[in-house]
């Protein structure tokens, strides 16, 4: 039971870095002012850093704990197999490819805010929308994530 509860609250802990980092990045793409813009890819940046990773690593070292407690076989219960394979896309590509990318627009927006004027290099970046594409890819696997965890289907 407590490993249970300590596994809730380390997916609150990763689902309120996934909203704090989420909300300036999306925020910021729709934002035309460079220090504006600026300012929010530095707060989604924090946020990712701060919470969102950690609160990754704690709900999979929890989950895996509480697994370990409660005697599920994490290669032949399905259903765990296809969270865990969710889960590991989310943390090792997801997450690495959010992170390499809005440190990228942070670092260009920062010069461009030095500079006072948006480099073309800026515009292409925010052209990419890398890390928007994958922080809402994250963001779209929760669901799958919680279904499969409360439905266990297989």
């Amino acid at each position: 039971m407590m490993l249970r509860l300590i596994h809730l609250l380390a997916l609150f802990w990763m689902m309120g870095g996934l909203g704090a980092t989420l909300i300036p990045l999306w925020r910021a793409w729709r934002t035309e002012g460079i220090e504006e813009k600026t300012l929010l890819l530095m707060q989604a940046r924090s946020a990712q850093v701060l919470w969102l990773m950690p609160g990754m690593i704690a709900a999979a070292v929890t989950g895996f704990a509480w697994a370990a407690a409660d005697d599920w076989n994490p290669v032949t219960t399905g259903w765990l197999v296809a969270l865990e394979a969710v889960f590991a896309l989310d943390i090792f590509l997801f997450l690495p490819l959010l992170a390499v990318g809005l440190r990228r627009v942070e670092l260009l927006a920062l010069i461009a805010r030095r500079d006072g004027a948006e480099s073309a290099e800026l515009r292409q970046a925010l052209a990419d929308n890398v890390p928007v594409v994958f922080g809402t890819l994250i963001a779209l696997t929760v669901p799958v994530m919680a279904w499969l965890a409360v439905a266990k289907p297989f």
